[in-house]
């Protein structure tokens, strides 16, 4: 009988050990209950390694222990999702071209998003759509991305149209643009964008700033300071 009792304190330290979650729910669900059984150290196991980089486990351990009542509503609420989960990845290319993928029936597949070439519902899309734009010469869509102040600034000047928006793009002010364009495509794949609600700037260059807004859901490029 005593042979048996080493073998049996194995098996029960293996059923306590924490399991690898296969899925999000039950990674989700592993998380929520290490949380609300103050397993610290189960619950630290299970957070992402860029997470960990940022909160050491005494931190954790801190806000675990010290903020009860908020770890175990957060707890209550894992525990119970509303929405079947999503696993996605986001890869970048060296000219910062993100394309996003889904997990699907056990298989990745490409968003659908990664077809639209002048995207503006973001951003950092709207100055990919930009470069993409310029180095096609495809002035129509230059002038989407243009707000609608700068296309009629006022009663007494005609609209801006592709004609002159490529007169003027390729006549007097093709080398500042040629040097803008350059500096944003260097900027672009690591740089911070910073959004103000309807607006938004991101920095180029030595001291350049793109500015963008918001017009009906799109983002166009206000300025380049």
């Amino acid at each position: 009988m005593s042979r048996l009792v080493p073998s049996l304190l194995l098996l029960v330290a293996a059923s306590c050990a924490p399991s690898r979650p296969a899925t999000p729910e039950q990674a989700l669900s592993a998380y929520a209950a290490a949380i609300r059984e103050r397993r610290v150290e189960d619950a630290y196991a299970l957070l992402s390694a860029e997470a960990r980089r940022g909160l050491p486990l005494e931190a954790f351990r801190r806000v675990v222990l010290e903020s009860r009542d908020d770890m175990d509503e957060l707890a209550r609420a894992l525990a119970r999702p509303t929405t079947a989960p999503v696993v996605t990845a986001t890869l970048t290319a060296p000219n910062g071209e993100e394309v996003v993928l889904f997990y699907e029936h056990g298989a990745w597949k490409v968003d659908a998003a990664s077809v639209d070439l002048y995207g503006q519902d973001t951003p950092r899309k709207a100055l990919r759509a930009f470069l993409r734009a310029y180095d096609k010469r495809r002035w129509d869509i230059l002038l989407r991305l243009v707000p609608d102040a700068k296309k009629a600034p006022d009663d007494r000047s005609p609209p801006l149209d592709e004609e002159k928006l490529k007169a003027s793009w390729e006549g007097p002010q093709r080398e500042d643009m040629q040097r803008v364009v350059s500096a944003i495509r260097a900027a672009l794949p690591d740089a911070a964008i910073e959004e103000t609600g309807e607006r938004a700037a991101m920095p180029y260059g030595a001291s350049g700033t793109v500015l963008l807004v918001r017009e009906r859901g799109a983002w166009k490029i206000e300025d380049f300071d």
